[in-house]
């Protein structure tokens, strides 16, 4: 029986690479690995026409439409990007920003409110900071360009948030600068950084707060999960373990490269050092695979996303993700 053709959309990250030159290869698959570097585009496509089998997705975004009754993707607990988002709190310190409880009230931009970033960020800060976000007024759009924030598929919200989108003509790093936000959330920093001295993170010593909650928490925050139209997954259901195995074996030879310190693999001169803390912190995998696995983070996200108005009840990460055993 010859292979199945499947399209897969994703961002070229050392995690995917095995994948993208063919080095492994999904049994009874052959992926047409479509390379696509900006997510924003990868997720609009997927949700406006299904343009592929499979591909990375938002959290948010999906996790959204399966509570809403959506049944047009399954989900693999594959999980291509993840960050720690701390660091990408930028403020005006002209605002009057000394700690994070001095947002309360402010007016802040963001890409996309309901966009995970987003999500992880409002729950960092009201959770770990007790910052009252109950009025703040969020303006949305991209950060350092005068435009929306690619064409999402945005599920009606759950509760009345002050969200208005940026028709100014002025990116919201301009908006910044001059004095008109206090303050942006997102997964960029404004390019205004790097002109006006008073703009600035929120946590300037990001790497420390964020081991911190990390030690504290046991939760390196997901951002994107692998999607698989259900049609496809129906008439192929083989493929659920099929692909987990072959991502979590391109997963695993990247992070063995990683390791690899004969000659850097990647231009970080303290590589080696980054290695150490890697295998002290995260016990050698700081990127694991699996519902299991990861059981506490997306219930943690799924309870900001309630919490936050925008999905109406709970779900389990049973009812998310498709077996792969």
């Amino acid at each position: 029986m010859s292979n199945i053709q499947l399209s897969f959309a994703s961002g070229l990250y050392d995690r995917m690479q095995p994948l993208y030159t063919g080095e492994v290869k999904p049994k009874g698959v052959d992926l047409r690995f479509e390379r696509i570097e900006a997510p924003r585009e990868i997720f609009d496509r997927m949700a406006s026409e299904n343009a592929f089998d499979l591909c990375e997705m938002s959290c948010s975004e999906f996790i959204s439409r399966a509570v809403a009754g959506d049944k047009t993707f399954v989900a693999l607990p594959i999980f291509p990007s993840r960050s720690f988002r701390h660091s990408f709190i930028a403020i005006n310190k002209e605002s009057g920003i000394k700690t994070p409880q001095d947002l309360a009230g402010k007016r802040i931009g963001v890409p996309l409110y309901t966009m995970t970033a987003a999500v992880w960020i409002r729950g960092h800060l009201i959770h770990d900071f007790n910052v009252d976000l109950s009025k703040v007024t969020w303006l949305q759009g991209s950060i350092n360009s005068p435009t929306a924030h690619g064409e999402p598929t945005v599920m009606p919200m759950f509760r009345t948030i002050s969200i208005t989108n940026n028709n100014t003509g002025h990116s919201l790093s301009d908006l910044l600068n001059h004095g008109q936000l206090d303050a942006i959330i997102g997964t960029t920093l404004p390019n205004s950084m790097k002109v006006n001295p008073n703009i600035v993170r929120l946590f300037p010593n990001f790497r420390d707060v964020e081991k911190q909650y990390f030690k504290r928490t046991s939760i390196f925050p997901i951002m994107h999960l692998i999607i698989i139209k259900r049609s496809t997954y129906e008439k192929y259901p083989f493929i659920g373990k099929s692909l987990f195995d072959a991502f979590n074996e391109s997963k695993n030879i990247a992070l063995n490269r990683m390791k690899n310190l004969a000659a850097l693999r990647y231009m970080l001169p303290w590589l080696a050092d980054d290695l150490d803390e890697i295998e002290s912190i995260f016990k050698g995998d700081p990127w694991p695979y699996g519902e299991l696995e990861n059981k506490l983070c997306i219930d943690t996200l799924v309870d900001y996303m309630l919490e936050q108005g925008i999905i109406g009840k709970r779900v389990s990460t049973n009812d998310l993700f498709i077996s792969v055993k």
